[in-house]
């Protein structure tokens, strides 16, 4: 049976459980907060001062790329490529992808029967070895909305090797 009494104990239960969850909350807030408070800037950590890096950045980017490409292996492209023959093909026949028989110096969004979702003009009006290069590190940053769904080869040495190899297939 359900009285005046009984009601009473259960709300005051729920009520003291909700306090004490609040205290709780503030006391965990206020034994791990982090930082001197508003404004602090450095708050989250410490400042470690260190000398100028400017020079350090131009020694780590290394040769460029048409300097690569001269150098690059096509039989390593060979290998590389076997990332893509999953979706692309060299024998002239479309797959999931088109097929990159000709694809150095070819026209973007050119291979007929193959439906292109239009994304790829943001790259530039022709594969140069120079665009592609762009395009394999990053197809989803170089043409935004790309149907293609490949990562990307974040080596340079790799996708001069890999170009290096579509440039000896194309006759």
């Amino acid at each position: 049976m359900l009285d005046t009494m009984t009601f009473t104990k259960v709300l005051g239960g729920f009520c003291g459980a909700f306090l004490i969850f609040l205290l709780g909350k503030w006391v965990a807030e206020e034994v791990y907060a982090m930082g001197g408070g508003h404004g602090d800037e450095h708050a989250q950590g410490y400042v470690i001062e260190v000398a100028d890096a400017g020079g350090a950045a131009e020694e780590e980017e290394g040769p460029d790329f048409a300097t690569l490409l001269a150098s690059a292996d096509a039989g390593k492209g060979e290998r590389v490529f076997k990332k893509c023959a999953a979706c692309h093909k060299v024998d002239g026949s479309n797959a999931t992808g088109p097929h990159l028989d000709g694809v150095v110096g070819r026209e973007i969004d050119a291979v007929a029967g193959f439906s292109y979702s239009g994304a790829l003009e943001a790259v530039g009006e022709t594969w140069t070895a120079e665009n592609l290069n762009h395009f394999l590190e990053n197809p989803k940053g170089a043409a935004p909305g790309t149907a293609m769904g490949f990562a990307g080869l974040k080596k340079v040495e790799d996708r001069a090797d890999l170009i290096a190899y579509l440039q000896s297939i194309s006759g």
